[in-house]
């Protein structure tokens, strides 16, 4: 100790060394208290600042932010192991709506920000880009406009961005090129528009990319061929054009391309197939390919989907696609298929190797012939079988029905011949089929069935159609049916043949008299339409009818009673004969009741003219029913989907009530006009209804038709409602 002393004594600065560092030491343990705190108070003023911002919170996402609890435990907020910072945000799916708050960008080390399927509307924030070290960004299905900002750059560690589902417009900036770690870029359903940036083959990591639904033009760059990890690709719904993108084929890693509703043009190369060994979904919908479809794809074993309809391809199915043992979808309607032999459905044999196809859809070719006795050995999977618009002949394979799982079979517009009376599914709609339903139907024991609407069939539905114990839908709608509903067959116990029965639709027809009570007792009945017909009186109360919307009977002025919600007038009843021979007074006392009453019989005429009046000043309710689907099944997945997702590209034009666009149906190839009401506007829910009411009887050639109607919801619960018309060139459903 001694020595330590005479040391220090000795050599004075060694002291003077020692208490400087003392109090550097503490001096740095000042400065990084005070960075702390000054870290913390900014990382909670950035996240308040986001809070100030926000408009709407239905499910108090936000009562958990406040100085009482520490940010690092608020909802949706993320600190590191280590260090009190935020390192992720996470609101996704929480019914939040507001601004993005620029403010957000002060959250140095945010790695992960996930704000989807909200609310959020305006744009996206600039200051955003401060946030160098994110990693991962999902805005999607919210409702944010402008461009995507230019700045984005700066987010040199991104691997997911994703803004799908928005209002987004503008070029995908050039900048993008910037984020070479990115590994998924999602910008599809937006309004983007120009070309491809050259710069997108810097994304050498990317792994999906999706585009669709978009306005995007041009050909896919050259430069895109070093994207050589890409495995999932979709363009569709955009204006691309030039042939299939030829940057393609150096991308062996590809197991979705999916090009449909594009403009392209030219053949597919004869060895396509060898180029994408690991492929499962091809989708060239709409493309204007020409040419053969190349028998190459039979290499890509793993192809579980082929999509190729509305093209323009010619020849024949090649045989070796029997070798693609996954296979489960294959859609090649709406070309020009088939050379017209009786060998031409010789591809269907092969097929059978196909173990777990369950549709196939040919329909609108050219392809002649019988249907092979093979049909029969398709996969037991097999759901849909559409062969419709050939010049198929001969008759049907009695053993079609092993098919056990086939729930769509659609054989119209061919030339077959024989029997149908072990049918067990008809479908037959929009078609021109005329004069009366033959009574025949009811030999048909077997139906489950029976689909006839939209066509021009007259006269009465023939008793015998109730006859057939096992029936459970009938779509009758759109015709001009005439006479009363058959009340019954033999006696009142075979009624129960039709408990079956699940769906009823008698919609647009001139159907009169009054609604058999029995419907009310068809227990396994859930879906009934009988719309716009000339029905009349007493509306049951039990049943199926204690549930129903007034959407069901619209069109019906004559009917009466009712639940409450249909919100019909009441009935008026009138004394039976019986009861006016059992009330009969004599003269003296009729005369002075007579006379007594006069003034009370005219105060009450006077009352009831008044309210008469009144009634009829009152404006109808709006139908709010979210369940009123009263039509064909059109789904706003498939009204969506058909019309590109309401693209501009689509668009037809616009009237007071509502926008009108063109659309495509997949299922079938059907062109229509859906006009979706605004349903802002005030009486467009009136319009919808008084549109379906005029066009009902109406059937000339230069008018066009209601197909279908949709009133229910979107895909974020917003009431929404459609028309579906018959699509005419020249045709015009402003309103």
């Amino acid at each position: 100790m001694k020595s330590s002393l005479t040391s220090f004594n000795s050599h004075p600065y060694l002291a003077i060394h020692a208490v400087l560092l003392v109090f550097l030491f503490s001096l740095s343990l000042k400065y990084a208290a005070a960075a702390a705190f000054h870290g913390n108070e900014t990382y909670k003023l950035a996240l308040l600042g986001f809070k100030s911002q926000i408009t709407e919170d239905p499910l108090r996402v936000f009562a958990s932010w406040n100085k009482s609890v520490h940010f690092c435990r608020w909802t949706g907020v993320k600190c590191g192991p280590r260090q009190e910072r935020v390192i992720s945000l996470n609101l996704i799916g929480l019914s939040v709506a507001g601004i993005i708050s620029g403010r957000l960008g002060n959250l140095s080390l945010l790695s992960s920000l996930d704000l989807a399927e909200n609310s959020f509307h305006d744009e996206i924030p600039p200051h955003l880009s401060r946030l160098t070290r994110l990693q991962y960004l999902n805005l999607s299905f919210n409702y944010l406009k402008g461009e995507i900002p230019v700045n984005l750059s700066h987010w040199v560690n991104l691997e997911s961005l994703v803004l799908d589902h928005n209002s987004l417009v503008g070029h995908i900036p050039y900048q993008v090129g910037s984020l070479t770690k990115l590994m998924k870029l999602y910008l599809k359903n937006n309004n983007l528009t120009g070309i491809f940036p050259g710069s997108i083959g810097n994304l050498t990591s990317l792994e999906e990319l999706y585009l669709s639904y978009n306005n995007l033009e041009g050909e896919l760059p050259a430069s895109s061929a070093r994207m050589a990890k890409l495995r999932l690709l979709g363009l569709s719904v955009n204006s691309l054009s030039g042939e299939f993108p030829p940057s393609l084929y150096n991308l062996s890693s590809l197991e979705l391309i999916a090009l449909s509703f594009n403009n392209f043009s030219g053949n597919l190369r004869s060895d396509l197939g060898h180029y994408f060994p690991n492929l499962q979904r091809l989708y060239l919908a709409n493309c204007q390919f020409i040419g053969s479809i190349p028998s190459s794809l039979s290499n890509a074993s793993k192809l579980l989907q082929l999509d190729f309809p509305e093209n323009n391809f010619t020849g024949n199915i090649p045989k070796g696609f029997g070798n693609l043992r996954n296979l489960w979808w294959f859609y090649v309607w709406r070309n020009h298929l088939g050379y017209g032999k009786h060998d031409d459905l010789d591809f269907v044999k092969y097929l059978t190797n196909c173990s777990s196809l369950q549709t196939l859809h040919f329909g609108d070719n050219q392809f002649v012939g019988t249907l092979p006795q093979s049909t029969v050995n398709l996969s037991s999977q097999l759901q849909r079988l559409l062969i419709f618009g050939n010049r198929i002949g001969g008759g049907i394979p009695r053993e079609i029905s092993n098919l056990v799982n086939l729930n769509v079979l659609d054989l119209g517009n061919n030339n077959f011949t024989g029997n149908l009376t072990e049918l067990v599914y008809l479908y037959l709609p929009r078609n021109k089929l005329e004069v009366n339903i033959p009574s025949t139907l009811g030999n048909c024991n077997r139906l489950l069935r029976l689909d006839i609407s939209d066509n021009h069939l007259t006269g009465t539905i023939p008793q015998q159609l109730i006859a057939l114990s096992h029936l459970t839908k009938i779509y009758a709608f759109y015709n001009s049916l005439t006479g009363p509903l058959p009340v019954y067959i033999g006696t009142i116990p075979d009624l129960e043949d039709l408990q079956d029965l699940q769906s009823l639709d008698l919609s647009l027809n001139n159907l009169s008299g009054p609604i058999p009570h029995f419907i009310a007792n068809l227990t396994s009945l859930h879906s009934l339409n009988l719309s716009f017909n000339n029905l009349e009186g007493e509306v049951p109360v039990t049943g199926i009818f204690s549930n129903l919307s007034a959407d069901v009977l619209v069109g019906n002025s004559k009917l009466c009673g009712g639940i409450q919600e249909m919100h019909l007038r009441p009935c008026v009843y009138q004394e039976t004969q019986k009861t006016r021979k059992k009330n009969v007074l004599p003269l003296k006392y009729i005369l002075t009741i007579v006379f007594a009453a006069s003034f009370s019989i005219l105060a009450l005429l006077v009352v009831f003219f008044c309210w008469r009046r009144k009634l009829k000043g009152q404006p109808e309710p709006e139908d709010r029913s979210d369940s009123a689907r009263f039509y064909p099944n059109f789904s706003y997945e498939e009204l969506r989907f058909a019309t590109g997702g309401f693209s501009s590209e689509n668009l037809i034009g616009s009237g007071s009530f509502g926008t009108v666009y063109k659309g495509t149906f997949t299922s079938d190839g059907m062109v229509v006009a859906v006009k979706v009401l605004n349903l802002q506007h005030q009486g467009a829910s009136k319009s919808f209804t008084a549109e379906c009411q005029a066009l009902r009887n109406i059937r000339h050639r230069n008018l066009v038709k209601v197909i279908s109607a949709y009133s229910s919801s979107d895909f974020k619960g917003n009431d929404f409602k459609a028309l579906v018309f018959q699509f005419m060139p020249n045709g015009n459903l402003d309103g």
